[in-house]
């Protein structure tokens, strides 16, 4: 969460789609696209400065250069252009495992899937994937009807259905989706059918085989993140997200990694380029997880070193950090906490942070009520509004740190329920100097395994206080059973210096 006016929302990535069962892959003709017209790459440069900004801005280490010049080559199999430049591909600063393209010929991929990868056909064949959805009009082809990505439309199905019939109270912030930008970034993030992400697959491996690479890159690949699914929800509750995006997005993929195998046994096999050695070099200094200039989660514990607070959600619940917000969850109910411009009205302040909530509905929120919490000048609401489901109560809870400056959470609960919440709005702090400058980033750093080295002794050195050995063998695709040998290069997560 970046500091910043408004209260806009970081696109939220659309829901999970059922993908089970997945027979051999068979290769088919699949129609796709010849060029990228001119209405959509007017949509694409319109949303393009929108979707980075809300997925933490363009990553801007040396990576970058890199993903670019891999991306372009894997988009031109596509056939949408054979011109390399007519393709924008985008690393991302987002702590999150995704990636997702749309029309007009822009790419993206985060530096958090990006560190998944352990070679040049892996970034390949994920870049691949996604061109083919684009060039398979997969978009186009999606249905429209999509649940809102805003957080009042998520926490609406949570509690069981939105209300009203003018976009009422869970509707409100649809604002968010009405200009044409972002509903082009809408459709990039939303999930794909059970036959859109089949033929996407087939399309990534042949685009692989085409340019050369392993056309193997795809299954070894959906098989990390599969393995990444798997200890994410392990550490759910304890480290903040309890699914990555890109599994979220692009569901099961333990059940497609045998079909991207058998694909690309059809196209030819293996015995393409990897580029292991090329691809650790990139990828190494790259930074992991948080970004402090966004906040880090830190188990139980949200801290941003440089706004200098902190605070804690409940036992059983996760957080989302976005580039202007993090997502609070759980089964009692959701918040969110952000911030706004604040002139020192407070009254002001809660009164448009309830306006935003309710957008077209009506929404009568009680007196406000003044307390102290460690310290800081706190202010809190609520309002109970009637849904298809029952009344729900919806709470701002706000802090003045200064004249000039507030936060705030804003939490939506079952009637009389807003108190499940109350240990999370009372742990809200200010850090000190010392704490802050103690909140260090961590970043990926290749190393060679020495000899005597063994997954123990190199888990170790892990910048984490639990699961090292698990996030250590995820990170550079090992199982239980795997050695290491002197002179291989593998992925550990070290602290950086900020």
């Amino acid at each position: 969460m970046k500091r910043k006016t408004g209260t806009k929302l970081a696109i939220m990535l659309g829901a999970a789609v059922a993908f089970t069962g997945v027979a051999d892959a068979q290769l088919k003709a699949i129609k796709t696209q010849t060029n990228i017209t001119a209405a959509e790459r007017k949509q694409g440069d319109e949303a393009h400065p929108q979707l980075v900004q809300e997925f933490g801005g363009a990553y801007a280490g040396a990576q970058a250069a890199y993903v670019n010049r891999i991306g372009q080559k894997i988009a031109v199999q596509s056939g949408l252009s054979r011109s390399p430049s007519d393709f924008t591909v985008t690393l991302l600063n987002s702590p999150v495992n995704n990636a997702f393209a749309i029309p007009g010929g822009y790419v993206y991929v985060t530096r958090q899937l990006m560190a998944l990868m352990n070679d040049e056909a892996e970034l390949a064949g994920v870049l691949g994937h996604e061109v083919g959805h684009v060039a398979a009009q997969h978009s186009k082809k999606r249905q429209s009807a999509a649940t809102r990505n805003t957080i009042l439309g998520v926490l609406g199905a949570v509690l069981g259905g939105a209300i009203g019939d003018n976009g009422g109270l869970l509707g409100g912030l649809g604002g968010l989706l009405q200009n044409n930008a972002m509903q082009v970034a809408q459709l990039a993030t939303l999930g794909f059918s059970r036959s859109q992400e089949l033929e996407a697959d087939q399309l990534g491996v042949q685009y692989l085989k085409s340019a050369g690479y392993d056309p193997l890159a795809l299954s070894t690949m959906l098989a990390s993140l599969a393995a990444q699914t798997n200890l994410d929800a392990r550490l759910s509750g304890g480290d903040a997200r309890s699914l990555p995006a890109w599994a979220s997005t692009h569901p099961d993929p333990a059940s497609r990694v045998r079909n991207a195998q058998s694909l690309a046994a059809k196209v030819g096999g293996a015995g393409g380029v990897r580029n292991a050695d090329a691809f650790l070099a990139s990828v190494d200094g790259v930074l992991y997880g948080d970004d402090p200039a966004q906040g880090v989660v830190e188990g139980q514990e949200f801290l941003h070193p440089d706004l200098r607070l902190k605070f804690a959600v409940p036992n059983g619940y996760g957080m989302q950090n976005g580039a202007t917000a993090v997502l609070v969850s759980g089964n009692g109910g959701q918040a969110q906490f952000t911030t706004a411009a604040y002139n020192g009205d407070i009254n002001a302040y809660i009164a448009a942070a309830f306006k935003a909530v309710a957008g077209n509905a009506q929404l009568t929120p009680g007196s406000i009520q003044r307390t102290t919490v460690n310290g800081i000048p706190a202010y809190y609401s609520i309002a109970r509004a009637n849904t298809q489901s029952g009344q729900v109560d919806v709470t701002v809870f706000a802090y003045e740190f200064s004249r000039t400056s507030a936060f705030h959470f804003v939490s939506l609960t079952k009637a009389g329920g807003a108190s499940v919440f109350n240990p999370m709005f009372n742990s809200v702090r200010r850090l000190s100097a010392a704490e802050a400058a103690a909140i260090r980033p961590r970043r990926i750093d290749v190393v060679t395994v020495a000899r005597g080295d063994t997954v123990a002794t190199l888990a170790r050195r892990m910048a984490y206080s639990s699961y090292q050995t698990e996030r250590f063998q995820v990170l550079n695709r090992l199982t239980a059973s795997s050695r290491l040998t002197p002179g291989q290069k593998v992925k550990i997560v070290v602290y950086a210096t900020r």
